[in-house]
């Protein structure tokens, strides 16, 4: 064979190899130019939900450490849970939901400079993801009820000037992801075992309406979700999320709810089904499906409007999703397996990722650098890192 010919052969062979890894094997952007060194310094707060640490991980021109832990909780025998983490509009506290009460989990409220406790409060069974207003008065947390029955849970409203529990709102099954709308008056959340998105009004909180997310049944309703929690043995419930779908299956299993930059769509993560489903919140009706990572699980969104980010917890991998046209631009491998939480930098440039890890293996909180979609830094943490906000930017 001559040489022209084998080196025909060679490069089909490598274009073949690289279009069946799929998105994961395009080249960054701006080619083979390695990602430009960080110009500022950014302190992000990583809980470990096996190890009950509270983790602040530095990543600037220095590099990327993880530079102060304090354990929290009340149970010295077993893990309290650290699960959901927000910071404050106004940086000087963060606040943890810890999910392993009996039967009640804890939400608990520090000071961001010193971890010092300054007031918690008994929440619903297993509080996980959260979120803080943006005047910063009340904190929303879905009671996930993991170790629960098969029976509808809620949302509690938590005043977070005297960490007084306002209210606990009725929703559905296993109510995971706690995200408000940009103006404020939408609160959104899902039910894995329910396969509904649900929108409170935030203003009244009660339930307004409810999507139905799965395959060819998706649709707008208004007032509370059906309860279908009987449902639930199709559904993973002790895997939180890792099971792959049985041929035929067409629930969703929805576990994040994201606004987009704009109010006016959210977008889904449909963990059984490895798609995000888009729904229009003035007409209440779906825009698309999109195939994305297997077990889509956190979602995050650009301040600019452009991307949508989701880790993948059966895929070992972060997918950056354009947001206008829905096409997957990246599907970037993470340091560990089980990936798990994730939040983008105010000036979006970088998105930092939890892994959990598997067995004895530490967590890990990876570095994505959006521009050039490659990971750029990746520090251990505590085992079964999930929650994360962003402290600081200086």
């Amino acid at each position: 064979m001559t040489r022209p010919l084998l080196l025909g052969v060679a490069v089909a062979l490598v274009a073949s190899a690289a279009a069946a890894q799929g998105p994961s094997a395009r080249p960054a952007a701006g080619g083979t130019t390695p990602p430009a060194p960080p110009t500022r310094t950014y302190d992000v707060i990583v809980g470990a939900e096996a190890v009950d640490k509270m983790q602040v991980v530095r990543f600037g021109p220095a590099g990327a450490s993880m530079v102060r832990e304090r354990v929290i909780g009340k149970n010295g025998i077993d893990p309290d849970g650290p699960h959901g983490i927000a910071v404050s509009p106004d940086g000087r506290f963060y606040y943890v939901s810890t999910a392993h009460g009996t039967p009640n989990g804890t939400f608990w409220k520090l000071e961001a400079e010193s971890d010092k406790v300054v007031g918690q409060t008994e929440l619903g069974p297993f509080p996980a993801t959260l979120q803080v207003s943006a005047d910063g008065e009340y904190a929303w947390v879905v009671n996930f009820n993991l170790h629960g029955d098969m029976v509808p849970s809620s949302v509690s409203v938590v005043g977070t000037a005297d960490m007084l529990e306002l209210t606990r709102i009725p929703t559905c099954t296993m109510p995971h992801g706690s995200r408000l709308s940009p103006d404020g008056r939408h609160h959104w959340s899902v039910c894995m075992m329910d396969d509904v998105l649900v929108d409170i009004d935030a203003a009244k909180f009660e339930v307004a309406r409810h999507f139905a997310l799965a395959k060819g049944k998706e649709m707008g309703m208004a007032g509370p979700a059906p309860q279908r929690g009987a449902a639930a043995g199709a559904h993973d419930h002790s895997g939180h999320g890792m099971e792959p779908p049985k041929p035929g299956d067409v629930s969703c299993s929805p576990t994040w709810a994201q606004p987009s930059s704009d109010g006016r769509t959210v977008w889904v993560a449909c963990n059984r089904a490895s798609e995000l489903v888009e729904i229009d919140v003035a007409s209440w009706t779906m825009r698309r499906r999109i195939p994305t990572g297997a077990g889509t699980y956190n979602l995050a969104a650009t301040k600019d409007g452009r991307l949508v980010i989701g880790t993948n917890k059966r895929g070992q991998s972060v997918s950056i999703h354009d947001a206008k046209t829905g096409a997957e631009l990246a599907r970037v491998p993470t340091s560990r397996r089980i990936p798990s939480g994730l939040v983008v930098s105010p000036d979006d440039r970088y998105v930092f990722v939890t892994c959990e890890g598997v067995g004895s293996e530490p967590g890990s909180v990876d570095v994505i650098e959006l521009a050039t979609r490659t990971r750029v830094a990746t520090v251990d943490v505590g085992q079964m890192a999930g929650g994360i906000d962003v402290w600081r930017v200086r």
